[in-house]
C-alpha cells in the first residue's frame, strides 16, 4: 500500500491541525474533517484507509459515523480517540467494529504505532482479498463451467466439506475434472491461502513416488545428493492431491495408510518420523470397491480416504451442460489465437450434444480447439472430429432405405425428433440445439403426431 490515506475526524481545530501535521510527517495523506457529517463526504470521494476519529462531537457521534462507514465498505479499519474512557465506551466502540481505542491525552509515538498497525492489517485484507479473486479465477466454480442438476449437487457438496479436514476421494470418469473440484475444495477451505500440491501415483515407479511423496535424506539412495521433504511436508498447511490414487503399488499403499493415520511421514533413509499438517484429497477413475474386492486396494486405505466421497458424473449424463462448455471453450480458444470469437453452427450443436464423449470434458475442449481452427466464419459439422460427425450422420440419415430423398418437411421431422431423442426429451436443451423457442418445438411436434 503507497502513501496511505487517512481520514482525521475532529471538532477541536487545534488537535486537528496537531494530528494532521504529526501524521503527514510520517508520509501519510491525511484529509480532515470537523464534523462526522462532512466525513461522510471525504469518505465517499476518497479511497480512505483508516479513519481516526473522535467519539463526542456534536450533532452525529464518532461511532455513529463508524457504522455509516462500516455500512459503505464493511471492511472500513477505524480507530477512535476520546478524553472520556470509561468501560462502556470502549464496549459500545468495539461492538461498532472498531479496530482499536486510544485516550487523550495519549503519547504520540504509541498512536502513531496503532496506525501502523492499522495500515498493515489494511494491507493484508487487501491482499488476501486479492488472492481470494485470483484463486477464483484460477481453482474456484468458475473453470467449472455447467448449470445441470448433477453438477450443483458437487457444487454443493464442496462447499460443505470444503472446511474440514476429512479426506475426500473423488471419483470420476478420465476427463471430468476431478483436479478441478479437488482445487475447488482447496480453495473454499481455510488452507486457501497455503500450498496445493499434486502427484499423479500412477505416473512414476515405486521407488520414485515414496521419495517424491514422504521425501529423502542424502546418500539415501544413488543420486540422492542432498536432502528432500517430499510433497506431505512440501503441502504443510495446505492440500495434498493424490490423482489416480488406485494405481498406487500395494507396497507403497501400507506406507500411505500409516502416514495418514499417524499424521507423520518417514523419509526414505531415515528412521525418524516427521508430523506433517496437509488435507489429503484422492481422485481416481476407477471402481476402488471393485479393486478391494479384487484384492488389489487395501481395504482399510480405501476407508481412510473416503470419508467422503464425490462422485463426478460423465459429460454424457449432463448433456445439457455441452452448448455452455462448447462455447466456454470456444471464447478460450479464440483468445489464445488472438483471434475473433465464432458461433456453433445448430446442427454441429447437434452433433455435439449427441455424442457420447467417451473422453468427457477434455475430450470436447480438444474437439473445439481443433474445430476453431480448421473452421472459417463458423463452427460447423465439417470442421468438427470425424468420429464427431460420423456419429452424427449415423444418427440421422438423410435418406430412405430404398435411396429416396425425403422431403423438406420429413427431413426437418427427422432432424427434430433426433435432436430429442440425443438430449433425452429435454425440450429445453433441444430447442436451445435447434435455435427456437419453446413454443414452436411444441408446435412442431402436435404438427408431428398429427401426420
Amino acid at each position: 500500500m503507497t502513501n496511505p490515506k487517512i481520514l482525521v475526524v475532529e471538532d477541536e481545530e487545534l488537535m486537528r491541525s496537531i494530528l494532521k501535521e504529526l501524521l503527514e510527517g510520517e508520509g501519510y495523506s491525511v484529509f480532515s474533517a470537523a464534523s462526522a457529517e462532512a466525513a461522510l463526504e471525504i469518505f465517499a470521494a476518497e479511497e480512505i484507509d483508516i479513519t481516526l476519529t473522535d467519539i463526542k462531537m456534536p450533532g452525529m457521534d464518532g461511532l455513529e459515523l463508524i457504522t455509516r462507514i462500516k455500512a459503505v465498505d464493511e471492511d472500513a479499519i477505524a480507530i477512535v480517540m476520546t478524553a472520556y474512557s470509561s468501560v462502556d465506551s470502549t464496549i459500545a466502540a468495539l461492538r461498532s467494529g472498531v479496530y482499536d481505542y486510544v485516550t487523550k491525552p495519549f503519547v504520540n509515538e504509541d498512536l502513531l504505532k496503532t496506525v501502523r498497525n492499522a495500515i498493515r492489517t489494511k494491507r493484508l485484507a487487501r491482499e488476501n482479498r486479492a488472492l481470494r479473486r485470483e484463486l477464483d479465477r484460477k481453482y474456484g466454480f468458475s473453470e467449472i463451467i455447467g448449470t445441470s442438476e448433477a453438477l450443483q449437487k458437487v457444487f454443493g457438496l464442496v462447499e460443505k466439506v470444503a472446511n474440514t479436514n476429512a479426506g475426500i476421494l473423488i471419483q470420476g470418469e478420465s476427463g471430468t475434472g476431478k483436479e478441478l473440484i479437488a482445487r475447488a475444495v482447496h480453495y473454499y477451505s481455510s488452507r486457501a491461502g497455503r500450498a496445493f500440491l499434486a502427484v499423479n501415483c500412477g505416473a512414476l515407479p515405486e521407488s520414485l513416488l515414496e521419495s517424491e511423496l514422504f521425501g529423502h535424506t542424502k546418500g539415501s539412495f544413488t543420486g540422492a545428493t542432498s536432502d528432500k521433504k517430499g510433497l506431505f511436508r512440501s503441502a504443510d498447511g495446505g492440500t495434498l492431491f493424490l490423482d489416480e490414487i488406485g494405481e498406487m503399488p500395494q507396497g507403497l499403499q501400507v506406507k500411505l495408510l500409516r502416514a495418514l493415520q499417524e499424521q507423520e511421514v518417514t523419509p526414505v533413509g531415515s528412521s525418524t518420523p516427521v508430523r506433517f499438517d496437509a488435507r489429503i484429497i484422492a481422485a481416481t477413475n476407477k471402481n476402488l470397491e471393485r479393486e478391494v474386492a479384487e484384492n488389489r486396494f487395501r481395504e482399510d486405505l480405501f476407508y481412510r480416504l473416503n470419508v467422503i466421497e464425490i462422485n463426478l458424473p460423465a459429460l454424457r449424463e449432463r448433456r445439457e451442460d455441452i452448448p455452455l462448455l462448447a462455447k466456454h471453450f470456444v471464447a478460450k480458444t479464440a483468445k489464445s489465437q488472438n483471434a475473433v470469437d465464432k458461433p456453433i453452427a445448430q446442427d454441429a450443436l447437434g452433433a455435439l450434444v449427441g455424442y457420447s464423449w467417451p473422453g468427457n470434458v477434455r475430450e470436447l475442449e480438444n474437439a473445439i480447439e481443433r474445430a476453431f481452427i480448421l473452421s472459417s466464419d463458423q463452427i460447423d459439422v465439417a470442421s468438427l472430429p470425424p468420429k464427431i460427425a460420423a456419429e452424427a450422420e449415423n444418427a440421422f440419415e438423410m435418406r430412405d432405405p430404398e435411396g429416396i430423398r425425403p422431403t423438406l418437411d420429413e427431413m426437418e421431422r427427422r432432424y427434430v425428433l433426433e435432436v430429442l431423442r440425443s438430449v433425452d426429451d429435454d425440450k429445453n436443451l433441444a430447442a436451445t440445439i435447434l435455435g427456437i423457442d419453446l413454443s414452436t418445438l411444441y408446435r412442431k411436434m402436435k404438427k408431428y403426431e398429427d401426420l
